[in-house]
C-alpha cells in the first residue's frame, strides 16, 4: 500500500507546499528550508516553529488516514484527507523522520519504506536514521515546533556520488522551482507588510526570504480589476474578482518577466482558485465555456480571476488529495462562465489593441486601418477605403486608381493569417505596435502627407487637422508628433 501511495502523482514542489500546510494549520509564523547536497545521503528538512506536537499527537500524525475527509475542522485548517504529510513524503524518499517539540517534550517517529518491506509489517520506528541526530538539533533551539526531515531521496536525486555535477545542477535547479512556486502558492501569507509566515531557504537572513508572487499584478496602474462578487452557495459564499493584467507595452522588462508566472502568459491565464487563501489551482478555465470547453488561447493570456472557496466545499469542488485539482460544481459554473466571460472580453480587447483599452481610456471615435467583417465561416481583414491616407491615395490614383484598388484586394486575400496566428503561439507576440523602433523623422514624413491633405483636400485649418489626426491609428499614439505640425 504504502508503494501505491507513492505514485499518487505529487511533484517536489507540491509536496513541499503539502508540509507547509500541515505548518500553517499548526499556527506557525516562521518556516525554514534546508537542502542539503550530498549525492544519495542528500536530504531535505522542513523545520517550524509551530504549535509542535505531543508525542501521542505525533504518533497519529504519522498514521496514514490519521482524519476522515468527512470530520468537520477549524476554518482555517488547509488539511482534508489526513495523507499529507504521508504521501507528500513517501511520492519523493523512502526515509521519513518527524520530529516535534511541544510542553518541553521532543518526540520522534520514523517511517522506513525499506524496513516495511523487509519485516511486512506497519512498524513506526522511534528515533531518527542513524547519523541524523544533528540534522535534528535546529529543533531544539525554538522552544516548540516541528520538523520534518526526507532522506533516501529516490525520486529527487537517485542513486548519484556525491561528485556527480550533472545531478547536482538538477538539485540546485529544483530548489529555484520549489522557491518559484511556494511564493505563487502562498502568496497571500507572504505579501504585505502585515505578512502572516515568513518562508526561508537555506538560510535566515533576508536573502533567503521566499518572495510573494502576486499573479494579478494588483499594484500596477494598468491592471483592471473587476468589482468583488460574492456569490451564495449551500456550503458558503463564493467570491470571485477578475483581473485583465496589463499589456506588455505597458510593463517594464522586468515587470514582464515576472508576470509571466511559472509556465508562461498563455499557460498562467484562467482562475486560480484559494481555499483559505491558500492557492489549489493556478490557471485553467475550470472546464467552463459556451459551446466547447474554453482553452488556453493568445488572445486570453491577459485574463485571471481569483475565486476564493470555504473548506466545507472539498467534495463539491472535487478536491483532490494534492490539492491541485477543482471543478467548479453545477450550482455555481453558470455565473462563473459569465464572470469569466466578461474578464476575457476585457482581455481580448487590451490583447488585441495592446493595451489601449483599459484605465488610461480609449480614443473616441478611432478610426483604423483595418476593418474585421464576419463571413460565413470565417472572419476577413479588409483595408478600410475611408480610412483618409487610403482615401486620399485612391482619390489622386487618377488611371492607376484600378490598379491601386485591384493590389489592395489581393492584399486582403492573401493576408497569411494562418501564418501569423501559428508565430503567434509559437513564439509571443510577432508584431510590435505600428511605427515603433521607427525614426520620429520617418513617422514625420507619413505625418506631413496626411496632414496637407487634411487641409488642402478636405479643407480644414490647422488646428482641426491636429485634432482628426489624433483619432486616427496609428497617429494618436504619437501625440508630440502631432502636436509639432506647422
Amino acid at each position: 500500500m504504502i508503494e501505491s501511495l507513492r505514485g499518487v502523482g505529487y511533484t517536489p514542489e507540491t509536496a513541499i507546499a503539502d508540509l507547509i500546510d500541515n505548518s500553517i494549520s499548526a499556527h506557525a509564523r516562521n518556516v525554514w528550508l534546508t537542502f542539503w547536497w550530498e549525492g544519495r545521503r542528500s536530504h531535505i528538512a522542513v523545520l517550524d516553529d509551530g504549535d509542535g506536537m505531543t508525542e501521542g499527537e505525533l504518533s497519529a500524525a504519522m498514521r496514514p488516514g490519521s482524519m476522515s475527509p468527512l470530520e468537520s475542522r477549524p476554518a482555517e485548517d488547509l488539511g482534508r484527507f489526513g495523507l499529507g504529510l504521508k504521501t507528500a513524503s513517501f511520492s519523493q524518499c523512502r526515509q521519513l523522520t518527524v520530529a516535534s517539540l511541544r510542553n518541553g517534550q521532543f518526540s520522534t517517529r520514523r517511517w522506513d519504506l525499506d524496513h516495511v518491506a523487509r519485516v511486512e509489517d506497519w512498524q513506526l520506528l522511534k528515533g531518527p536514521v542513524a547519523g541524523s541526530e544533528e540534522v535534528l538539533k535546529p529543533l531544539l533551539k525554538l522552544g516548540q515546533g516541528t520538523m520534518v526531515l526526507w532522506e533516501g531521496l529516490d525520486r529527487v536525486v537517485g542513486n548519484v556520488s556525491v561528485s556527480d555535477s550533472s545531478a547536482q545542477d538538477r538539485f540546485l535547479s529544483l530548489i529555484d522551482r520549489i522557491e518559484s512556486h511556494l511564493g505563487m502558492v502562498f502568496h497571500r501569507f507572504l505579501e504585505g507588510g502585515s505578512a502572516k509566515l515568513s518562508l526561508f531557504i537555506n538560510g535566515c537572513d533576508e536573502v533567503h526570504r521566499v518572495k510573494a508572487w502576486d499573479p494579478f499584478m494588483k499594484d500596477h496602474s494598468a491592471t483592471i480589476a473587476t468589482p468583488k462578487e460574492p456569490i451564495p452557495t449551500p456550503l458558503g459564499a463564493v467570491e470571485v474578482q477578475g483581473f485583465v493584467l496589463p499589456h506588455k507595452d505597458k510593463l517594464k522588462e522586468r515587470e514582464f518577466e515576472t508576470g509571466s508566472g511559472l509556465e508562461g502568459w498563455t499557460a498562467q491565464q484562467g482562475f486560480y482558485v484559494y481555499r483559505n487563501r491558500r492557492m489549489l489551482v493556478s490557471g485553467g478555465w475550470l472546464g467552463l465555456g459556451q459551446t466547447r470547453a474554453w482553452t488556453r488561447e493568445e488572445p486570453y493570456k491577459l485574463a485571471r480571476l481569483r475565486l476564493d472557496i470555504p473548506n466545507t466545499a472539498d467534495a463539491d469542488w472535487d478536491i483532490d488529495i494534492k490539492k491541485s485539482v477543482a471543478r467548479a460544481p453545477s450550482y455555481i459554473a453558470i455565473r462563473l462562465r459569465d464572470l469569466a466571460k466578461h474578464v476575457r472580453d476585457q482581455a481580448r480587447q487590451v490583447f488585441a489593441h495592446r493595451g489601449s483599452y483599459g484605465p488610461r481610456g480609449s480614443t473616441p471615435d478611432l478610426q483604423r486601418a483595418w476593418r474585421v467583417v464576419q463571413r460565413k465561416d470565417s472572419v476577413a481583414y479588409l483595408v478600410d477605403r475611408s480610412h483618409p491616407l487610403v482615401k486620399q491615395v485612391l482619390d489622386q490614383a487618377g488611371p492607376l486608381k484600378e490598379a491601386v484598388g485591384a493590389m489592395l484586394r489581393l492584399l486582403e486575400e492573401t493576408m497569411p493569417v494562418q501564418r501569423v496566428w501559428i508565430d503567434t503561439m509559437e513564439h509571443g507576440e510577432v508584431h510590435k505596435g505600428a511605427f515603433e523602433d521607427t525614426p520620429s523623422a520617418d513617422i514625420q514624413v507619413v505625418l506631413d502627407v496626411l496632414y496637407r491633405h487634411l487641409i488642402e483636400t478636405v479643407g480644414l485649418d490647422s488646428r482641426s487637422a491636429r485634432c482628426r489626426l489624433l483619432t486616427i491609428e496609428p497617429f494618436h499614439n504619437y501625440p508630440e508628433l502631432v502636436k509639432a505640425l506647422e
